[in-house]
């Protein structure tokens, strides 16, 4: 098979880390018997640099036309004070998301048995195991309602932002998480604030509804300060977690901190019908940006499930997380990851003993 991809390489460590992502690619097309075909996309603070946006036309229409696309990182101090939306890498995000189609934040949060001692959490729970993910609805709510700002009479500027779903909304992602827990543990947990939210109402009453749909599944709603309490309490307990925008992006990050380390985890954000985005949850980290210090690992997991969602290729997907679980196993560390006093490799010497492995 011959598969197109978009580059989105970004900015800081997101061209190092793509680079070595692109080699594991080709490792795997040899071993498997495919071929791949790279579309280099501008978009970010390097694009602000050469065109003067961060988003330029046409970026959607080139992912498009490929089978998936693999983002690096975007952004950084450099543009972050910018009072103009098309001059901060974040709206290239979002915009690239709604232009895609892409609804669906699927982050996966896994302790991997080389680095438990990574895990900040008491070694009894981390001792039971984590392995969730959490499926954040990526094109809704408060980051994509109306904003206003106005003044008052006796209180000064006022600001509002509006959080608003609708049924079809909540449906495809309830569906999505659904789904997805039927190819797992068969657990899901909803997360809302229905004691508060009227959305989260809705949300719940959409929920309740697939629920009876999806019987086989174990279901239950959770109210999102509980569900922060109990990720750092006994994250062991969940499966696949649903939940809107602003909740998720929160949870998300706090349950990649509870494994050790951030430079482990891919993303995947998907829909039904354009090419899935992947992506490492980290940032652009512009302190060791050209230092060849990256973790290249969680860009590397991220074309994992690239290789699993947009591909259907489960064998081609075990075989990069088998090779990067025998790596870690052996010991071998970048910085992110070393204990004080162990030895550290390079981006690009992680990137070649994983190829090595496959």
């Amino acid at each position: 098979m011959n598969y197109k991809i978009a580059l989105i390489r970004g900015d800081g460590i997101g061209p190092e880390v793509v680079g070595e992502a692109v080699k594991v690619m080709d490792a795997i097309g040899a071993k498997f018997g495919h071929t791949f075909e790279y579309v280099d996309v501008l978009m970010g603070g390097c694009a602000i640099d050469a065109v003067g946006k961060s988003y330029p036309e046409g970026t959607a229409e080139k992912c498009k036309e490929c089978d998936a696309v693999l983002l690096g990182a975007v952004g950084g101090p450099k543009w972050g004070h910018s009072t103009e939306a098309e001059k901060r890498p974040e709206t290239a995000l979002l915009s690239i998301r709604k232009d895609l189609g892409l609804y669906a934040n699927l982050r996966p949060a896994a302790l991997r048995p080389a680095l438990a001692e990574a895990c900040p959490l008491k070694k009894e729970t981390a001792d039971r195991g984590i392995d969730l993910m959490i499926v954040r609805e990526l094109t809704g709510g408060i980051y994509f309602g109306k904003r206003e700002r106005y003044a008052t009479e006796d209180r000064g500027e006022e600001a509002a932002d509006r959080m608003a779903y609708s049924e079809k909304e909540i449906e495809r992602i309830g569906r999505r998480a659904f789904e997805l827990a039927r190819l797992r543990g068969k657990k899901l947990a909803s997360v809302d604030k229905a004691n508060v939210l009227e959305t989260s109402r809705l949300w719940r009453k959409v929920m309740h509804k697939l629920a009876e749909e999806y019987s086989d599944v174990q279901y239950e709603d959770v109210l999102v300060d509980n569900a922060a309490m109990q990720l750092v309490r006994d994250p062991g307990q969940f499966d696949v977690v649903v939940t809107e925008n602003m909740f998720g992006d929160i949870l998300s990050d706090e349950a990649s901190m509870i494994t050790g380390s951030i430079g482990l985890l891919p993303s995947a954000s998907i829909g039904d019908t354009a090419p899935g985005l992947y992506e490492p949850i980290h940032g652009s980290a512009p302190d060791i940006a050209g230092q060849d210090r990256a973790n290249p690992i969680a860009t590397i997991l991220s074309v994992a499930m690239m290789f699993r969602y947009s591909f259907n290729l489960p064998a081609e997907a075990k075989t990069i997380e088998d090779a990067v679980d025998a790596i870690l196993n052996e010991g071998w560390r970048t910085a992110d990851i070393a204990k004080p006093g162990e030895d550290v490799i390079s981006t690009v010497k992680m990137g070649e003993l994983i190829r090595a492995k496959l």
